[in-house]
């Protein structure tokens, strides 16, 4: 009995499993091949460039001097320290440009009360036009003192002229500073510029075209189109070459005075082939895309990589033709090849 019961429940078992590979079978066999995405390669008008060594230089870079007589009593900044754009960099003692300030304004709000009763006066005809005519030259007259003591002590307070880094500090805390003297030295990071030196046989090309990008990242092909170009009418006599001013928008690109970049120079425009740059898979050294045909077979082809083109792309020197389809998913594209391989029909 014992033995019959272990006989059937062996059956159950067998036939458990049977009906599972059977329902796996059939959902493999009755599932729709996963489709690829794919794109077409195709030529674009893309810009011949020269690349040359670049030197970013500030635009602004400038001496901030005393504009009042004074002690420095506090200092707010140091050498190699960022500062926003009216930032206080200094104060001097204000004690006495304070005092004057507050007398000519004593002197102003008098002489204004002045005016409006000798105005009031003349309306009545109670006064000569003579006396109005004293009251408002004395008025002006206090107005102007007044703006001059508000300035100096306004200059008490040194104020940063616009965002930048401070490159040389020329006074300590406890200094009497004179009209004049230097306080401070920096450079704005707001306006940059790439300077290069390119060889006379492509200068009138760059004259003519006026166009050209700063290559901020090389890794990632991030670049900064220039804003404009500032050439230089004559060449240096040692090396024959004209010194260009790659002027950049105003922005943060993360780059610094005296780092060196890529600066490229369009010379003309050229046909190039153009695939989406998520279509190639990189292996070691080695560069591919999976080719799609008419028959949704796939076919591994290795291909030279230029530059980036735009957001997306990327140029194909060598390795496609026009009008092929790449995959855009590597990761599928290898999957369904190894089963292409393999003799397995999805």
């Amino acid at each position: 009995m014992t033995e019959q019961c272990s006989q059937e429940t062996n059956r159950n078992g067998y036939r458990s499993l049977l009906f599972l590979g059977l329902a796996l079978v059939s959902a493999w066999v009755g599932s729709a091949p996963v489709k690829l995405s794919t794109a077409e390669v195709r030529y674009v008008q893309a810009p011949r460039e020269r690349v040359l060594d670049g030197l970013i230089e500030a635009v602004k870079q400038a001496t901030i001097s005393a504009q009042t007589s004074g002690r420095v009593i506090e200092i707010n900044y140091d050498v190699d320290d960022y500062v926003e754009k009216g930032a206080i960099l200094l104060r001097f003692r204000d004690k006495e440009q304070r005092a004057s300030f507050d007398a000519a304004q004593a002197n102003y709000k008098e002489a204004q009360s002045d005016y409006q009763r000798s105005t009031e006066l003349f309306e009545k005809k109670l006064v000569a036009r003579a006396m109005l005519d004293k009251a408002e030259a004395r008025l002006k007259a206090t107005r102007a003192q007044r703006d001059r003591a508000r300035e100096n002590l306004e200059h008490t307070q040194v104020r940063a002229p616009y965002s930048g880094i401070v490159v040389k500090r020329h006074i300590e805390v406890g200094e009497t500073a004179a009209v004049g003297q230097k306080l401070f030295t920096g450079l704005s990071l707001e306006s940059l510029r790439a300077s290069v030196n390119v060889p006379q046989d492509i200068i009138n090309t760059i004259r003519s075209k006026q166009l050209a990008r700063v290559i901020i990242d090389r890794n990632s092909g991030k670049s900064v189109p220039a804003e404009s170009l500032t050439i230089s009418p004559f060449a240096d006599p040692t090396t024959h070459s004209f010194t260009v001013r790659v002027n950049l928008p105003a922005g943060d690109y993360q780059i610094y005075p005296g780092m060196f970049v890529k600066v490229e120079f369009v010379l003309d425009e050229v046909r190039q082939l153009v695939v989406p740059e998520r279509a190639v898979t990189h292996r070691s050294e080695v560069s591919a895309v999976y080719v799609v045909d008419d028959q949704q077979a796939l076919h591994y082809r290795q291909v030279r990589v230029g530059r980036r083109y735009g957001d997306h792309d990327v140029v194909i020197l060598a390795g496609l033709n026009a009008g092929e389809r790449v995959a855009l998913d590597p990761i599928k594209a290898v999957v369904r090849y190894k089963e292409q391989q393999a003799g397995v029909t999805p």
